[in-house]
C-alpha cells in the first residue's frame, strides 16, 4: 500500500502527467464508442489543425493568469492582427507585403499588450476592467476598418509563409502543430528556468514580497501584457493563413475553451503557479471533446453536459494527485472498509456462541 502510494505521489509530480493521462483515457474512450472515427488517423489531424490558435492564446494565458491577473483582450488581438495581415496582403500584391504583414501584425499585438499593461502597472486599473474594455475597443476599431466585411486572401496559398506556417508536413500533419509544441517548449523553459518567469512566479505568489526581493513589478506587468499580446496575434495569423480568409469577429469562440485550457491544466487561478504541459494537454482535452462526444452518437444536447462533467473531474483530480491528497484519501477509504471488516469479525463469535 505504502508503495503504491509513494508512486502515485510521485507520478503527481511530473507536470501535466495527470491531465496526460486524462486526453489518453479521453482518446480510449472515444475509441471504443466511435471506432470508425477515432481508428483512423484523419480526425487527430483534424485536432493538430483546429487546436493550434486555442492552444497558442491558451499558453500566452497561462503566464497572466500565474501572475495573479487576467487578459480578456486577446480574442480582440486575435481578430486585429488578422485584419493588419489580410489588409498588407489584398493592398499591396507583392511577396514582401506577407512577410511585412506578418511583423506589423505582431506589432499590433505587442501595442495593445503595451497599453493593457500600462494602464494596469501605472494606473492601477484592475486587469479584468482594462482587459475588458480592451476587447471591446479593438474589435470595434477593427469592426470599423473592415466595414463589417470580410478579406478574401486565398491567394496566400502556396506561398512560402504559408507553408513554413500552416503547411502539411510530409501532406499529412499540420505544421502550426509542431509551432505550438514549439512553443509550448520555449515558454515552459521561460516560466520554469528564466528569471522573468521566477519574477512572474513571485508577482503571482505576492506582489509585496516580490517587490522587497528587487523585482520591478510594474515593469514584468507591462512586459507580462506585451509578451502576451504578441502571443495573441500569432494565434490570429495561424488561424487567418489557415482558413484563408480574415472576418471581422474572428477569435470570439477563443476565451471560455482557452480559459478551461489552463485552469483543467493546473494553474492555480489565484496566481503563483502555473503549468505549460498542463495548459498544452488542456487545450487539447477541450479540443477533443466536443468532435467526440457528437462522433459517439451522443444526442446534442448531452455535448456541454458531457463537457462539464469531463472538465470538472478532471479538475478535481488534478487537486487531489497534484496537491498529494493521494495518500489522505486512500487512508479515509481505508478507514471506511476497516470498520466494516472488524463489525464483522465481531459478528462471527456471537453467532458461534448462539449456536
Amino acid at each position: 500500500m505504502r508503495r503504491a502510494r509513494t508512486i502515485v505521489t510521485f507520478l503527481g509530480r511530473i507536470e501535466g502527467l495527470p491531465i496526460a493521462l486524462v486526453l489518453v483515457a479521453l482518446y480510449i474512450v472515444f475509441i471504443l464508442t466511435a471506432p470508425r472515427v477515432f481508428l483512423g488517423y484523419r480526425i487527430y489531424m483534424s485536432f493538430l489543425q483546429t487546436v493550434p490558435p486555442v492552444l497558442v492564446c491558451a499558453l500566452g494565458l497561462t503566464f497572466v493568469i500565474t501572475a495573479g491577473e487576467i487578459d480578456l483582450s486577446f480574442p480582440a488581438i486575435v481578430a486585429a492582427s488578422g485584419f493588419v495581415f489580410a489588409w498588407m496582403f489584398k493592398t499591396f500584391d507583392a511577396p514582401w507585403a506577407i512577410w511585412i504583414g506578418f511583423v506589423l501584425a505582431l506589432a499590433v499585438g505587442a501595442l495593445i499588450g503595451y497599453i493593457n499593461g500600462w494602464l494596469i502597472a501605472k494606473i492601477g486599473v484592475p486587469s479584468i476592467m482594462a482587459t475588458l474594455a480592451a476587447q471591446f475597443f479593438w474589435y470595434g476599431v477593427t469592426i470599423l476598418l473592415a466595414g463589417g466585411l470580410q478579406l478574401d486572401i486565398s491567394g496566400i496559398r502556396g506561398s512560402i509563409p504559408h507553408s513554413l506556417f500552416v503547411g502539411r508536413l510530409f501532406d499529412v500533419v499540420p505544421v502550426q502543430a509542431l509551432w505550438g509544441l514549439a512553443l509550448a517548449a520555449f515558454l515552459w523553459f521561460i516560466l520554469n528556468r528564466h528569471a522573468f518567469g521566477e519574477a512572474i512566479l513571485f508577482i503571482g505568489d505576492n506582489p509585496e514580497v516580490a517587490r522587497v526581493m528587487g523585482v520591478n513589478v510594474e515593469a514584468t506587468r507591462i512586459k507580462l501584457f506585451t509578451m502576451n499580446g504578441v502571443i495573441a496575434a500569432f494565434a490570429g495569423l495561424l488561424l487567418t493563413m489557415e482558413i484563408n480568409v480574415f472576418f471581422p469577429t474572428q477569435g470570439q469562440g477563443f476565451l471560455l475553451p482557452a480559459l478551461a485550457s489552463v485552469f483543467i491544466g493546473g494553474t492555480s487561478i489565484a496566481g503563483g503557479q502555473g503549468t505549460i504541459v498542463g495548459t498544452f494537454f488542456g487545450a487539447y482535452i477541450i479540443g477533443s471533446l466536443e468532435a467526440g462526444v457528437v462522433a459517439s452518437r451522443i444526442s446534442g444536447y448531452w455535448v456541454q453536459l458531457v463537457q462539464g462533467v469531463v472538465m470538472a473531474a478532471v479538475v478535481i483530480l488534478n487537486i487531489v494527485i497534484g496537491e498529494g491528497r493521494v495518500a489522505r484519501l486512500s487512508d479515509r477509504i481505508r478507514h471506511w472498509i476497516m470498520p466494516a471488516r472488524l463489525s464483522s469479525a465481531a459478528e462471527l463469535p456471537r453467532t458461534d456462541a448462539q449456536r
